[in-house]
């Protein structure tokens, strides 16, 4: 199980790169690279927040909560 950041869909609605979205919101395109490939273990509140500015949306639009193997959701 994991939350998974999905920069990609909004990207393509908004039809910006990801260099592009990196110098808007003040982060390196590599580490841009690093949420959107799903290697980060921590983002920032204020990185979010810049995030959902600059593509227009709330922060349930980018951050997906996955199930994991056994198809659970939370340990029970």
């Amino acid at each position: 199980m994991g939350i998974r950041v999905d920069i990609d869909v909004m990207l393509a609605r908004r039809k910006m790169a990801v260099g592009e979205l990196a110098e808007r919101i003040g982060i390196t395109p590599a580490n841009l690279a690093v949420l959107k490939n799903g290697r980060a273990k921590a983002v920032r509140f204020s990185t979010l927040e810049a995030l959902c500015r600059e593509l227009d949306c709330q922060p349930g639009d980018l951050l997906v909560l996955e199930p994991g193997e056994d198809g659970q959701l939370a340990d029970s």
